[in-house]
């Protein structure tokens, strides 16, 4: 998947993900506990989800494909006088930044990967989550009519994706929050824990 394909997502009107806030999920997982310690947010986009985590005072790393989506994600951490490292990262490379961490949020990038680049993408989360590490996954669920749009991912297709190493703590679904009329799609949040 190519970086320049995301960053003509991000030229013009935002996309329909780029709802200018975080996703009200993420404010949920946070409300109730759900991360810990270091943060990476894979396939951070524009970044408010990072700076949201950021905000309530997680060390946070928002890693995207996207050049264009990375610098508008480092001019709102300046804009808001917060500190959250910004970094261009391919997903399928993790292991590359170097860190490891605790939690991971995973906010619609699961579910852009076909199946060959997904079990790379798990290993490479693998590679970067300490021992006990927990992921927040969500994604487009199996659930959502509207025929547009990526992937839809059945909770099957989560429970095999991390069947080896992992251990899926719970998966319930919910709404993915959009700007397209109707306010959402229908996804899937799992929480992951590192084995």
């Amino acid at each position: 998947m190519a970086a320049s394909r995301w960053d003509s997502a991000y030229r013009g009107e935002p996309p329909p993900w780029d709802i200018g806030r975080p996703q009200p999920i993420v404010e949920r997982i946070a409300a109730d506990g759900g991360f810990r310690g270091q943060v990476l947010d894979a396939g951070c986009g524009t970044g408010e989800n990072a700076l949201y985590l950021a905000s309530l005072g997680f060390d946070v790393l928002g890693a995207d494909w996207s050049a264009l989506a990375i610098e508008r994600a480092r001019a709102k951490a300046a804009a808001r006088h917060l500190g959250v490292e910004f970094a261009v990262a391919d997903a399928l490379e993790l292991t590359g930044l170097g860190r490891s961490f605790d939690s991971i949020l995973d906010c619609g990038l699961f579910h852009t990967f076909e199946d060959p680049d997904r079990a790379a993408y798990v290993a490479n989360l693998a590679g970067v989550i300490r021992a006990g590490g927990v992921l927040q996954l969500l994604c487009f669920s199996d659930r959502e009519p509207w025929g547009g749009g990526p992937r839809r991912v059945t909770e099957g297709e989560i429970r095999s994706a991390f069947a080896e190493g992992w251990e899926v703590i719970a998966i319930e679904p919910v709404r993915f929050a959009t700007t397209f009329e109707g306010g959402g799609a229908h996804a899937w949040h799992a929480s992951i824990e590192r084995r």
